[in-house]
């Protein structure tokens, strides 16, 4: 076993790698090992859970992959190298107008005598190459695979505070056959940070994927990270930056979390402004690249630059959030202003609020939360690229169909429109049915505004549409569709608001994006059962108690083994008529909701529905949840 001590990985020194270490594992297994196979990397792991790594996030390390790749294919062009990957008969060509110009460039060459093209592969030990940390590995399996399958590198650093993890790490590097690349280092990830952030020892490529928040790695990762270099961070603590507690979001990310349904690309966003915040301390600014919102966790790409004159944009492009509490309209409002003035840029302060006391719609009061990042998640461009490469090589990534449909969504969002709607949220506020996803959009598209799907949620719609043109849309849907006379039962909205926009619900077939046209892989089912968040690395192992275990066991599949006899489900939750309820499931068992509401307010069961006041229903039924017709 070959274990580095720490200091030595600070500054390492590769060899020129040989035949042999890229031949088959020579390491054997310890009592209760046992190898996981992902990529083309063969990881040795205990049985017991002292090093963590859950399978589910294969995922995740395989986007990073591609993404690392094309970040390298672009920086090694740039120092005169070109990479090759495996499966890549050619390489990947996005514009025409680049295609032609390297045809150019090789008929220049060929009649020049110039040099050849220095070229690097996977595996290789590349002179002038990216250099990668990650700065909580665990057991490694991403760095083999930063070795195993992106090429143009010229060292990776798996640094991990565990012993027995950097253990681990440097044992599956002799068993993969990576020595010459990955060195094993065992540091505190921020100090090791904060000692490379010179400008020569900055890293190009930093990923930073922790068990829960990443906020205390950040300050120093955004020092470490070298001039245009790319930082990928992963965030699994949803619950706080999804809106449960948004006290601890501001302590940790420098901004209020909102529980509402554009929660997970608020996440996004306010990871994006902890980033940027953190960087203008030290004259720096980002790019994003690349930010998805996948199962329990969020993923950012980044570039880093550094700029005085950029960082003053800083300002304009931080958001505050009115988000009303009752019908969830939601306004945006930036924190600084920045106006062009020929050559001359000038900042100030920005006006508002943009809302009132209460919402305009329905009267209710505003929720603020942010600041957040209020400009585009995603470099296009870039993703075209990454999108272009995975869909031509598919046989390189396990999860290559899901990689596929999930960034053909990020090309079609609007990049100018932060947060996004629900149909079904919008359809509960006025109590009718949902309508058609096509119909909505295409009601959207005949007024004139640009609406688009998001990758964050699949019932979502991002739209320039004001708050007003979705609710007149809304409108138009009930009195066009609701069974009853509409704007009676429970409407969160002002009844008196007259309608400014007559909806036209035609199909378009604008209205169908390409990437549900081709019916891709966007939203994956469960892969496996207990496929969440694992439990944390224990150091003493011991794996998974089994109460634990029981707990996971119960509500498993409600929807799927639903309970038909009454004797087995809960008794009525209000005390007061649970005697009356039981009593008429028991006389007349398939009774509707509306038999039940007569029964219960003493009115006949031939009572007209559109007769049913409000007033007439008992307080022990959910009033927000009624629907006339359905079965109790």
């Amino acid at each position: 076993v070959v274990f580095r001590a720490p200091m030595e990985c600070l500054n390492p020194t590769p060899a020129a790698s040989t035949p042999d270490q890229e031949t088959a594992p020579t390491t054997g297994l310890l009592p209760g090992e046992t190898v996981v196979r992902e990529g083309k990397a063969a990881i040795l792991f205990p049985s017991a859970n002292e090093v963590f790594y859950n399978p589910v996030q294969e995922f995740n390390r395989d986007l990073t992959c591609a993404v690392v790749t094309e970040f390298a294919r672009e920086q090694m062009a740039r120092r005169g190298v070109t990479v090759v990957v495996p499966g890549e008969k050619e390489r990947v060509v996005v514009n025409l107008a680049d295609e032609k110009k390297e045809e150019t460039e090789m008929q220049t060459g060929e009649k020049g005598g110039e040099e050849p093209v220095v070229t690097s592969s996977v595996g290789e030990h590349c002179k002038n190459g990216l250099r990668v940390l990650e700065g909580l590995a665990a057991s490694g399996l991403r760095s083999v695979r930063f070795a195993l399958e992106v090429p143009g590198l010229r060292s990776v650093t798996a640094n991990d505070f565990s012993a027995k993890a950097a253990a681990l790490i440097a044992r599956n590097a002799q068993h993969n056959g990576v020595t010459h690349l990955l060195q094993a280092s065992q540091r505190d990830a921020s100090m090791l940070m904060y000692e490379m952030r010179g400008k020569k020892d900055r890293y190009d490529v930093i990923d930073l994927d922790p068990y829960g928040s990443p906020a205390p790695f950040l300050d120093a990762a955004v020092q470490a990270v070298g001039e245009g270099g790319l930082l990928c961070v992963t965030c699994t603590d949803m619950a706080v930056m999804a809106g449960n507690s948004g006290e601890t979001c501001y302590s940790k990310y420098g901004s209020v979390s909102i529980k509402a349904k554009y929660c997970h690309e608020m996440a996004l966003r306010i990871i994006l402004h902890s980033l940027d915040q953190r960087a203008g301390v030290y004259q720096r600014y980002i790019h994003p690249l690349l930010c998805v919102s996948v199962d329990f966790y969020i993923r950012v790409f980044v570039r880093v630059h550094t700029g005085q004159a950029m960082v003053k944009n800083s300002a304009s492009k931080q958001a505050l959030v009115y988000n009303c509490v009752g019908c969830g309209s939601f306004h945006l409002q930036r924190l600084g202003k920045r106006t062009t003035q020929g050559k001359h840029i000038k900042y100030s302060a920005a006006t508002g609020p943009p809302v009132g006391a209460e919402c305009e719609h329905c009267g209710h009061r505003h929720q603020l939360g942010g600041p957040i990042w209020g400009e585009a998640l995603h470099d296009v461009s870039f993703v075209q690229k990454v999108l272009s490469a995975v869909s031509g090589n598919p046989s390189r990534f396990g999860t290559a169909r899901r990689i596929e449909g999930m960034l053909s969504m990020v090309t079609e969002e609007l990049e100018d429109v932060p947060l996004y709607y629900t149909v079904d949220n919008l359809s509960s506020t006025v109590h009718c049915s949902t309508p058609p996803l096509l119909q909505f959009r295409s009601a959207l598209l005949h007024a004139g505004h640009r609406v688009s799907l998001s990758h964050a949620c699949k019932n979502a719609l991002k739209t320039d549409a004001p708050p007003r043109v979705l609710w007149d849309v809304m409108r138009c849907w009930v009195r066009h569709n609701a069974p009853w006379e509409p704007f009676q039962y429970g409407m969160k909205l002002k009844v008196q608001v007259p309608i400014r926009l007559q909806a036209c619900f035609d199909v378009r077939e604008d209205a169908n994006p390409q990437s549900r046209r081709r019916h891709l892989t966007r939203f994956q089912e469960n892969p496996e059962p207990f496929w969440g968040p694992k439990a944390r690395a224990n150091a003493g192992g011991g794996g998974i108690s089994s109460d634990l275990e029981d707990r996971r066991k119960q509500g498993q599949n409600k929807r799927k083994n639903q309970i038909t006899d009454t004797t087995q489900l809960k008794s009525f939750p209000c005390k007061r008529h649970s005697r009356i309820v039981r009593l008429c499931l028991h006389r007349q068992p398939n009774a509707d909701l509306f038999t039940l509401i007569g029964i219960l307010t003493n009115q006949t069961s031939s009572k007209k529905r559109s007769d049913v006041k409000r007033s007439d229903l008992p307080k022990t039924i959910n009033r927000k949840k009624i629907r006339i017709g359905l079965p109790v």
